[in-house]
């Protein structure tokens, strides 16, 4: 049980690791911009592992060749199935051999021919991002509303209560979809939108809490000391609680982020051309076939992504259950 419980807690919190610093370090690791359009004619719906001579004229133009040759009045480069001379005065990256630029496309590139390595980096950096703002905002909500609702006293609880069973009683994704379509999709209204529907599990679940430890005997205590009742919050029945309010908040990150991408697939939360994993891969739903690329390995990012928090999750819990 000890073994199954570090494996799962290190292979979520690794991954989780690896994940956030690949997002940090996007701009030193994304070899190009990721809305950079080179010759798009040229670029688009290259395959992985592409490369291609990348040709800069003086008057600030790129031609991506597929194979050129340097001759003795400049260059003869291959572009979109026909040759095309280039003359020396024009080609400001000119060298003995040919040109000193390469454009290599990792992961290959979309209808644009933007860099899909580029993008699904600083994806990461934008789905990452709102998931933990997101969890951070349901969870501030969900603490205060059922703390509020534990210690505030019966009438308090009654109403707060009721509110979030109205709440829960509506689909969460149907709810979201309801929400987004009125108003302007954008990074700020998904992070308010996720974070504001979020938090009615975390409410119930701090007030059961809450309501276990309020009479235990060492709350009873600092009661009997004449501590005040923001200070026994604050000091005993808070930390105590937040346990498993931090392990299901834990799991709601890889849920937020799911929803997230949900919603930028169906173009109701990130908007391109700001890249994330959901318009990613909603980019690439017309050409599974023949660019299959484009929605795979972002899909493969969004997929490694929640299960590493899924995993963190059941670590954490079987780490910290009293129980176990």
């Amino acid at each position: 049980m000890r073994k199954r419980r570090g494996g799962l807690l290190a292979w979520g919190a690794g991954l989780i690791a690896v994940l956030v610093l690949v997002a940090l370090a996007a701009p030193w690791l994304a070899p190009y911009d990721p809305a950079e359009q080179i010759d798009p004619p040229a670029a688009l719906y290259r395959p992985p592992g592409t490369e291609l001579a990348a040709v800069h004229l003086k008057n600030g133009d790129w031609r991506l060749a597929d194979r050129l040759r340097r001759t003795s009045t400049g260059l003869e480069i291959e572009r979109l199935g026909r040759m095309e001379s280039l003359p020396a005065s024009e080609v400001a990256n000119l060298t003995p051999d040919g040109v000193a630029d390469r454009r290599l496309f990792l992961l290959g590139s979309d209808r644009f021919g933007r860099d899909l390595l580029s993008r699904t980096l600083y994806g990461a950096r934008i789905s990452l991002a709102v998931g933990a703002l997101s969890m951070v905002l349901a969870l501030t909500l969900g603490v205060a509303v059922g703390s509020a609702a534990a210690l505030g006293g019966r009438w308090v609880d009654a109403v707060l209560m009721r509110g979030v069973d109205a709440l829960m009683a509506f689909p969460w994704m149907f709810l979201m979809l309801a929400l987004a379509a009125f108003l302007r999709p954008g990074t700020v209204t998904t992070v308010a939108l996720l974070g504001c529907t979020a938090w009615t599990s975390i409410s119930r679940l701090t007030r059961a809490e809450l309501l276990g430890l309020r009479n235990r005997d060492f709350v009873v205590a600092a009661r009997a000391m004449g501590q005040p009742p923001f200070a026994i919050f604050r000091r005993h029945l808070l930390p105590h609680a937040l346990t498993p309010v931090l392990i299901q908040a834990t799991l709601l990150v890889g849920n937020l982020i799911l929803i997230e991408s949900s919603l930028s697939f169906l173009g109701l939360g990130i908007q391109p051309p700001t890249p994330s994993w959901g318009n990613l891969i909603a980019e690439g739903r017309e050409t599974l076939i023949q660019a299959w690329w484009i929605a795979t390995f972002p899909g493969a990012a969004l997929a490694l992504t929640v299960i590493a928090f899924n995993l963190l999750t059941d670590g954490l819990r079987d780490l910290l259950d009293p129980r176990a």
